[in-house]
């Protein structure tokens, strides 16, 4: 059975017991502004809700995963935040059902960070992921800096973090970031063989080894996301934050000042 429901910004379909949730604002590359956070957030609480739905993928519209945070929204001071949920409604957020993200193009700053709070990620050739904050004037404090050095050598998540330079998909799933690699246009296609296979085994099974797995490293995650708030917090409150968002919406080079 297929049902599909409609959100401004974020559409949902089932699929025999998938969840198959989609941001849709290919003109923003998908980027995340607080209203689509928001319906993120709901998206997953149905997700989570429900005992007939089994598996979630996250994917976007229009060839693209996602360009990460708004800048132009959150220059005006809308933040993609929501409370206790973090990015997106994702990145911080303790999710019992398995996710699966399916990407295609772009998958940058928090765009990469919200593939990482999936359990797996089924990308096209052409994707690319990246950490591209330090180019802004910010650092990637809802999973690029925790979780990244877990998901790949340590090594290359710093070239990666320090750098901004892009991870084309090919590479990341030679460090093991993805789990398959498909021809573009087949991920979401991929994504969701993927989870049928999981929807065959039993669900109270499935729940407890993810539980299991994912929370063996919830309590280091949690503690690790307080220490790099100290750090990362006056980062993100800074004048260079903002110069990095304002120069990105009028299109011209940032100014750093240091402060």
């Amino acid at each position: 059975m297929t049902t599909a429901t409609n959100a401004p910004t974020v559409r949902t379909e089932e699929i025999d017991g998938i969840f198959v949730i989609t941001i849709d604002r290919p003109r923003a590359r998908n980027a995340i502004d607080g209203a689509t956070a928001r319906a993120l957030a709901a998206a997953l609480d149905e997700l989570e809700s429900r005992d007939d739905l089994r598996v979630g993928i996250l994917t976007g519209a229009g060839g693209v995963f996602s360009a990460g945070m708004d800048l132009k929204a959150f220059a005006a001071g809308d933040k993609p935040i929501v409370g206790g949920r973090g990015f997106a409604g994702i990145t911080r957020a303790r999710i019992r059902t398995p996710l699966i993200a399916a990407v295609e193009g772009y998958a940058l700053g928090g765009g990469t960070e919200m593939a990482l709070a999936c359990d797996m990620i089924v990308a096209a050739r052409n994707a690319t992921f990246g950490q591209t904050e330090v180019r802004y004037g910010i650092v990637p404090p809802e999973g690029g800096m925790v979780r990244l050095p877990e998901r790949i050598p340590h090594n290359i998540a710093l070239e990666l973090l320090l750098t901004g330079e892009p991870l084309p998909a090919e590479r990341a799933e030679r460090f093991g970031l993805v789990n398959e690699l498909t021809e573009p246009g087949q991920a979401l296609q991929r994504a969701l063989e993927l989870a049928s296979s999981i929807t065959l085994n039993a669900p109270l099974a499935v729940e407890a080894v993810k539980r299991v797995v994912n929370e063996r490293r919830a309590f280091s995650d949690e503690d690790a996301f307080a220490e790099q708030d100290l750090i990362a917090d006056p980062v993100l409150a800074s004048h260079d934050a903002q110069e990095g968002a304002h120069a990105f919406a009028e299109r011209r080079q940032p100014h750093w000042e240091g402060r």
